[in-house]
This record gives structure tokens, C-alpha cells and sequence, in this order.
């Protein structure tokens, strides 16, 4: 699910004679960014999105001081409403945001700064990348905008994020590109531009420009010890973001590449192993019978290095080239076996898509009991406290049912929250969550955990309780 976000600020010292030039894009405005606000605002939107929930009444917030009576609060219908950002990349009325965005909405609005409210339909989401395309029906000529070369984006240029932060549209940030092709290890596709432009709850979805007014990436997460922005935001890149859009509006689905691999990264250790200077490839760890990978011969232990004319640095690498290939298409692969130097041709087939509803069945499907770790009392996502808590359907992980004041917790983490990962790893029951962090938690060491908190996914860092 990517999946709300945020993002970069960055400051320039003034009064500094460069010694050789930087390039044009690099460089601030003269006269600041009022001019791509006023280009480029209209084509960015406020998405509203509501959905009718069978049972459950909203509840009053933690600490509320009528938040004891959440427990006799009863189970009428109700409707749920959110907000996020979006942006018009077609006169027509194409419209990209966050899968997590408009994910189960029943009724979705789209409303563009000139106060106009067009109703929108969804035309296709992708939950592995957190995108969505939505359409309105209008014989106005939209405003728009166009993806850029996210390939072309380097650490330290200058970008503008625009959006819907707190409900407040068409709210403009400017920072920098912190970092590029980040791993969050919120999906297998991860690749993110990392910026430090204010990215805040209702920025997901909303667009990331570059200083020539192209889309180079689409907001969708934040990593914040508060829930607000703290300068590290992530953006889907817009090569990415091109491709998975090309398809759902094409087919109103992802129609993703697969060999069969099951695949881990390279280390120093295994490099070494296999005569190389450093880590690079992707390992097979397992073929799957009948697959194209077993078809053309690949064994597990072998090291892809290449897969068609694109160099393999690491096991995401592979995820996406794989996913980009086309269907049906045969692909040349080099790579070693026990040292050996090897070549093989793939002929790509198709990834099968798992659908929604039966993610959430299988991860509904146990009810573990509850538990104690970090200061925090976990306990299973089952139609209890989906209920309790107003839990999205496909919310996986553990939520959070109490949290110790006196703990590092405190004040990070709220009742509530659905923990997704702990450490970098998927956790599906209390007890497994409580398994991972004490194992993260030795010598007193911070825990990473990756938050699920409406819809918006954030990290934090708690540190075990003194005297553990």
C-alpha cells in the first residue's frame, strides 16, 4: 500500500564567486520561483476521495479527553474521507497520484485551483509502484504538465514540489535532490529521488519538477520522527512512474515482466567468491519449475551480471529491468557459474498479479495474541481492530494497540499505527514482530520501523527501554 510523503529544502550560501560556472539547472532563479508557480500551479490538483465503511463510528483521537468513550461508540455506516495531491499530465483529463491516494475510494473529486470540482473515475492503479491514473470528463482544455528524464536529475539540483499538504492546496516547497535511487524496501521496484522539499500529509500523489517545469518525480513517502517533514522525502522517478502509466492506460493494468528467480544481493564475501573486484549481479537463490529462467538453463547460485545491454549492479536492478521488459520478448543474459563466464537467452513472460483482496485475506487470516516489545503492545489486524482502529482493508503488518509514555516510543508512535516492517522486515503477527525487533534491539541499538499511519507510510526510530 504506498503507500502518503514527503520531501527537500535545501539553502545556497550568497555572495560566493564560483570558480568555474554550474550548469543553468543547477542554478537558482534570478528572481526566485514565482514564475514556475504560476505556470505550473494549475496543472497540479487537490484529490479528495470518499469511501462508505459498513461498520465502526470515527473515534476520538489519543489523548483526547473523550477518548474513553471510543469503546462504546457503535457500528452504524459511515463515510471515511481523505485528501492528497495530484497533477493533469493531459488536456483531456489524464490525472496521476498514489495508488494509496484513492485506493478503495467509492466517490473521488478533483479539485483544481481555480476552484473547479470535477468528479474522476479511476482508470487503473498499481500497488507495487503506489501510482494511479485517474480521468475526468470535461470539454475544458485542462492545464498540464509533462514527465521529464529522471535519469537526467543529479544530487543537488534544485526542485519545486507542489500540493495539497494538511488540506492546504496548491502549496509550493522548494529544496534539492538529496540522493537518487534510495531503496526504502517499501516494494521490489524501489528506486526513489530523495529530497529535502517540505513534503507533508497530503503531498502524496503530487508532482516533484526540475527548474524546467518537467515531472521528474511523483511524491509518495517521508521518512519523519514526528509525522511531519523533516527534510527527507521520497519521490517515484518519473521513468518509472512513465512506464507504469504507458500501461494502466493502455491496458488499465501493470503488465510486468517475470523469468521465474527468486534472487538476493551481493556482498563482499560472495563477490570474492566468485574472482570479482567488487559487489555487483544479482544471485539466484531459486528457480521456479516451468519457469523462463529454468528454460533457458539458469541454476540457482549462478550471478546474473548483465541482463540484455544494461549492466546488473545489484538484485533491485534486475527486479526492474525484469519488470520493464517487454512480454514475450528474449533477452540475452551473461553470467557466472562457479567462476565461469556464461551466456543464456530469456524469453520474458508474465508477472501474474496478486490481487488485492486476497493479500488481505491471507494476512487477516490468523489472530495471533497480542504483545510487548520497545514499549509498544502489538496485536494481530483481524475485523476486531480494523473496526476499532478504522483500519484500510489492506492494511498488512501489526497495529499498534497501547503505547509505555515512559518509553522511547512515546511520542513517535500512536495507537493505531500499522507497523509494516520492523528492521527492513515484513512483519505479519505479534509474534513475529516482537521476534524481529529483539533481534534488531541488541546492544541497545535504535529500531527502524516502517509505519503505516492512514495511509501514510513513515519512519521511525525507537530505542529499546534502558536496563533490556
Amino acid at each position: 500500500m504506498t503507500v502518503a510523503a514527503t520531501r527537500l529544502f535545501a539553502a545556497l550560501v550568497a555572495g560566493m564567486t564560483a570558480v568555474v560556472a554550474a550548469p543553468a539547472a543547477a542554478q537558482a532563479p534570478a528572481k526566485g520561483f514565482a514564475d514556475l508557480a504560476e505556470r505550473l500551479g494549475p496543472a497540479v490538483v487537490d484529490i479528495r476521495t470518499s469511501q462508505n465503511v459498513a461498520g465502526g463510528l470515527p473515534q476520538f483521537p489519543p489523548g483526547s479527553p473523550l477518548e474513553r468513550f471510543n469503546d462504546y461508540l457503535g457500528g452504524a455506516p459511515r463515510t471515511e474521507n481523505s485528501l492528497g495531491s495530484g497533477f493533469v499530465i493531459d488536456a483531456d483529463g489524464v490525472i496521476i497520484t498514489n495508488d494509496h491516494v484513492v485506493a478503495d475510494a467509492d466517490e473521488i473529486e478533483i479539485v483544481f485551483v481555480d476552484g473547479l470540482v470535477l468528479k474522476a473515475v479511476l482508470v487503473g492503479s498499481d500497488e507495487a509502484t503506489d501510482l494511479a491514473v485517474l480521468r475526468v470528463d470535461t470539454d475544458i482544455e485542462l492545464p498540464h504538465v509533462s514527465f521529464g528524464d529522471s535519469e537526467s536529475a543529479r544530487v543537488g539540483d534544485w526542485v519545486v514540489a507542489i500540493g495539497n499538504p494538511f488540506g492546504l492546496g496548491n502549496t509550493l516547497t522548494v529544496g534539492v535532490v538529496s540522493a537518487r535511487n534510495r531503496d526504502i524496501r517499501v516494494g521490489d521496484y524501489d528506486s526513489f529521488i530523495q529530497t529535502d522539499a517540505a513534503i507533508n500529509r497530503g503531498n502524496s500523489g503530487g508532482p516533484l519538477f526540475n527548474l524546467e517545469g518537467e515531472v521528474i518525480g511523483v511524491n509518495s513517502a517521508i521518512l519523519s520522527p514526528s509525522g511531519g517533514s523533516v527534510g527527507i522525502g521520497f519521490s517515484i522517478p518519473s521513468n518509472l512512474a512513465r512506464s507504469v502509466v504507458d500501461q494502466l492506460l493502455e491496458f488499465g493494468e501493470t503488465r510486468r515482466g517475470w523469468i521465474g528467480v527468486g534472487i538476493q544481493n551481493v556482498n563482499a564475501g560472495i563477490a570474492e567468491s566468485f574472482g570479482l573486484r567488487r559487489p555487483r549481479g544479482a544471485l539466484v537463490s531459486r528457480v521456479d519449475s516451468g519457469s523462463p529462467a529454468e528454460e533457458a538453463g539458469l541454476q540457482p547460485g549462478d550471478l546474473i551480471l548483465t541482463f540484455g545491454d544494461r549492466p546488473v549492479e545489484d538484485d533491485r536492478a534486475l527486479s526492474r529491468f525484469v519488470a520493464e521488459a517487454e512480454i514475450g520478448s528474449v533477452v540475452d543474459v551473461e553470467f557466472l557459474r562457479q567462476r565461469e563466464r556464461m551466456e543464456t537467452a530469456l524469453t520474458i513472460g508474465q508477472l501474474e498479479q496478486t490481487p488485492r483482496a486476497a493479500v488481505v485475506e491471507e494476512a487477516s487470516a490468523a489472530a495471533p495474541a497480542a504483545s510487548s516489545v520497545l514499549g509498544l503492545t502489538l496485536g494481530p489486524i483481524n475485523p476486531d481492530t480494523r473496526r476499532e482502529f478504522n483500519l484500510p482493508a489492506d492494511a498488512t503488518g501489526v497495529v499498534v494497540l497501547d503505547v509505555d509514555a515512559g518509553s522511547d516510543a512515546a511520542g513517535k508512535v500512536n495507537r493505531g499505527d500499522v507497523i509494516e516492517e520492523i528492521a527492513w522486515e515484513k512483519v505479519a503477527s505479534p509474534a513475529e514482530a516482537t521476534e524481529v525487533a529483539e533481534a534488531a534491539a541488541d546492544e541497545g541499538k535504535a529500531v527502524l520501523l516502517l509505519i503505516n499511519r492512514d495511509g501514510q507510510l513513515v519512519f521511525q526510530s525507537v530505542r529499546p527501554s534502558v536496563g533490556r
